[in-house]
């Protein structure tokens, strides 16, 4: 009876691109956290932020287009901004069936508070800034090849 080494597992846990996504995931996630709690922000309400600092205002689909997420996945996290008083939320007015979306003079202002989060997050992982654009191209390209449909 011979056994396997982990190399020849396909099933070995440590060798699973899913499982190191999901752990990097969680972990840069909660290096965001003491820096994000101040501003009032969990991390989906601060992407949301960072895609209006960009684009505001955004209809709800365009918005949803960018976070890649479900518009009905995208509408609890817009009432808790609009209720932190960061964002509007309102019927346009050409269109009633589009909601627009815009930051509030408050949520301007936060974005100030905001710029100093990506030098803290680079400190704080210690890493050069040139091998996290890399990662950064690695991931991009992760998730093109996993939304793109299959050949065929």
């Amino acid at each position: 009876m011979t056994h396997s080494t982990e190399l020849d597992n396909p099933l070995a846990l440590e060798h699973q691109v899913c499982f190191a996504l999901a752990v990097a995931s969680r972990t840069v996630i909660a290096v965001y956290r003491p820096l994000l709690d101040p501003m009032g922000l969990t991390h989906p309400q601060y992407l949301v932020m960072l895609a209006l600092w960009q684009h505001s205002p955004l209809s709800l689909n365009e918005l949803a287009r960018l976070l890649q997420l479900d518009p009905a996945t995208l509408s609890p996290l817009l009432k808790r901004l609009q209720a932190a008083g960061y964002i509007t939320r309102e019927r346009a007015a050409t269109d009633e069936r589009i909601l627009a979306v815009g930051l509030t003079e408050e949520g301007r202002a936060l974005r100030a508070e905001a710029e100093k989060i990506p030098p803290a997050i680079v400190a704080r992982l210690g890493m050069p800034i040139e091998r996290l654009q890399q990662l950064h191209a690695a991931l991009t390209e992760v998730i093109a090849a996993a939304t793109t449909p299959p050949a065929g």
